[in-house]
Parts: C-alpha cells; structure tokens; sequence
C-alpha cells in the first residue's frame, strides 16, 4: 500500500507522529521478542510499513513523505523511546530508502519501485570493491552493520571502482537484490540485538550501470532539497533522533521509579528523597533538552540552506556531525547515570534500563558518530580549508 502523504511541512510532521503513535502497540507487544529473534519481528516490519513510516524519508514522486530533516529526527526519536531496536532500523531503513530513492537513474528506479508498496531497502557505506565491465561492474565484498537486511529487498552498498592502472579507486553505490546477497548469521551483539545487523557479502556479482551512482558527487535524480543536504548531512540527523529517544526514556524510567524505589541498609530511603538524585536528575533533563534544542537549530539551519537553493558548506557538514556525536555523547552520560541510580533492579534482563543502556552504547559505537567528528568540526572552526566530514 502507498501513502498520500500531506504536503504542507506542519501537516506531514503531524501526520508521521500519529503513524508513531498508530504503531506504539505493536512495538510495544513485540520488543522482547526481537531481542530473542535477533531481529525485527514481522508484525513490527510490517507495522512500520503500512503507516508509510519507512517511507518518510523516499522522494514524493515515488509515493515516499520526502520529510524535512527536523521532522525526521522527531520521528525516530519518537519510535527510539518506544523501542531503541525498531528506532534504529527505522533510521536505517529510511536512510537507504532516500539514497535508492532519490539517486538511482529512472532505467534502475523502473524496476524496483515496482509493487503495491514501497521497497524495503538496507545499506552500508563500508566499502567492497567493483571491477569496471561492459554494462555495468562486477562487484565482490562483505559489508557489515547491515541492519534490517533480513526484512529488505534491496540493499545499497558502496564499492570502491577498481579500473587498470589507476591508483585512487572511486567510490561507487551498488544496488542489488538482497535475494543476491549472502547473509551471514552473526549478529550475537551487546546492544541492539533486534536490528539483525548482520554482515552481508556478494562474490563477483554484476550490478548493471543503472544500478549505481557515484558517491562522491551525490548527484540527486528526482526529489526536492532533501537531496541536497551531501554527507553526512541527508543521514546524520538519523543518529541525532535515536540517541535522543534513548536518553528521554531512560531519564524519565528513572524518574517513574524513583518514588517506589528505596536504598540504604539500615535506613530505607526512597530515590526520590534524595537530595544529591534531585540534582542528578534535574540536570540530566537540562543537558538532554539542551542537546535536543542545538539538533533543531542545527538541522533547521541545514534545511534552510538547501530550500535557499544552496548546498551545506563542509564546515555546516561537520557541524551536522559533531552535533550529532554531541547529542549522542550527552544521551549516554544520562543513560549511564539512570543506570547507576537505578540499583541492583537495573540489572535485570526485563529492566528497560539496561536495554537502554546496551543499545545506545551500541549504537554509539557507529563510525558516524565517533569522537573523529569533533577533530573536523574544530579544524573548520580554526580556518583548515581541508575539512572532510566524513573522514
């Protein structure tokens, strides 16, 4: 089934937040047991699919929200408090959506955007390799982190093009079937573990031209502004969104617990009561709501940028990131402070605090928002004319 999404930026953001709400149930039912699956559950797949809210991020005119990044941040992190797991495939799902979505040539677009609904899509920016062929590439590797690729029908992955001679390989997106692909079942991980981020591989598959696009351009074919935000500012909000989710529900368990919750050995004295997690906790809420007001102005920035018909400079481009690795940064340290004042009660498989703990350290883990992010940002800041945010 595809959605009539609503136009007006005001009316798409509240239409996306009710599909939130429309599948809070689901999730809900089913977060255990992705856990125990090592993936998403089929009702939460297709939960998210048929409210259209993994198609927030593909391009109008192929049936997709083509949300602003403001609104996409508030929906994964509104999907993130409910369920951390399905917050993130969300973000990956949508990521990889928009790159096939909106890069792809139409010879390639004919052929995938073909069903009742849109197409579930994965992807990973690891790179594999390509030999140039007549029509396209013969394309072998194994990429990792490749989250929802066990509910995908199509996957975009990077290659690096190898031609004879040529000693500075090209960077190119590959898009094939995940039918094609080999999964490899290892996702026996700390956090995250109902994102079924396995590896997957391909040996000397050919991948047609019209399957590809070159990704040190990121040249859009179809869609509005969106398209024009380059790397890693059209994905970096995604990251924003989840940490945040996290960090929110984490403090506010905390605080929901804190009233019933007493320590001490010879004194019983509840949480709540005490003045040093009055303190805590009050500037934990400030930190989290201080971290989300920068990810808006920030983001709201970068839109504005793209709908003047400009393209973000690389310094805007790390800002996007290390904001990014900002909010996630500060999420943790509140995470991590819940956790601790939680007691013994945290450490219990059925304790959502220790889930939020375990999959936000996870998903900090990611590349993209490793502390590399803030060496770019700051050599932006002191002048440097050779800033590469994704580096």
């Amino acid at each position: 089934m595809k959605h009539l999404f609503p136009e007006a930026r005001d009316a798409k953001r509240t239409a996306l937040l009710q599909a939130v709400d429309n599948v809070r149930a689901t999730l809900t039912a089913h977060a255990d047991a992705s856990e125990t699956l090592r993936t998403l559950p089929e009702p939460c797949v297709q939960a998210l699919t048929e409210t259209g809210l993994f198609a927030m991020k593909c391009p109008a005119e192929l049936g997709g929200a083509e949300a602003d990044p403001v609104t996409q941040l508030e929906v994964i992190e509104a999907v993130t408090y409910i369920d951390p797991s399905a917050g993130w495939s969300l973000m990956i799902g949508n990521g990889s959506i928009a790159l096939v979505g909106a890069f792809l040539p139409d010879d390639a677009i004919t052929q995938i955007f073909t069903g009742e609904r849109l197409p579930r899509t994965a992807g990973s920016f690891m790179p594999g390799n390509a030999v140039p062929v007549e029509g396209g590439y013969r394309v072998t590797g194994r990429w990792s982190w490749g989250s929802g690729v066990r509910h995908a029908e199509w996957v975009a992955a990077q290659a690096l093009v190898m031609s004879a001679g040529d000693n500075s390989p090209q960077p190119r997106m590959m898009v094939f079937p995940s039918a094609r692909a080999e999964i490899d079942d290892n996702w026996h991980v700390a956090g995250l573990k109902g994102t079924g981020s396995c590896d997957f591989s391909v040996s000397d598959l050919f991948v047609p031209e019209a399957f590809t696009f070159d990704a040190r351009t990121f040249e859009p074919q179809r869609g509005g502004p969106l398209y024009h935000l380059g790397l890693p500012g059209l994905v970096i909000n995604e990251h924003v969104g989840f940490a945040l989710g996290v960090g929110r529900r984490a403090l506010d368990e905390i605080i929901g617990l804190a009233k019933s919750k007493r320590r001490g050995y010879a004194k019983q004295v509840s949480l709540a009561d005490r003045q040093v997690f009055q303190r805590v906790i009050a500037e934990a809420d400030l930190r989290l709501r201080a971290a989300r007001h920068l990810m808006l102005e920030v983001f709201e920035r970068a839109w504005q940028t793209v709908c003047s018909g400009r393209s973000p400079e690389p310094q805007l481009q790390a800002e996007m990131r290390s904001a990014a690795t900002f909010a996630t940064d500060v999420a943790l340290e509140v995470t991590s402070t819940a956790f601790r004042y939680g007691g013994g009660s945290t450490v219990w498989l059925d304790s959502i605090l220790q889930r939020c703990l375990r999959d936000l350290y996870v998903g900090a883990s990611h590349l993209m928002v490793s502390d590399s992010a803030y060496e770019h940002y700051g050599r932006a800041l002191l002048g440097f004319t050779d800033v590469d945010p994704m580096g």
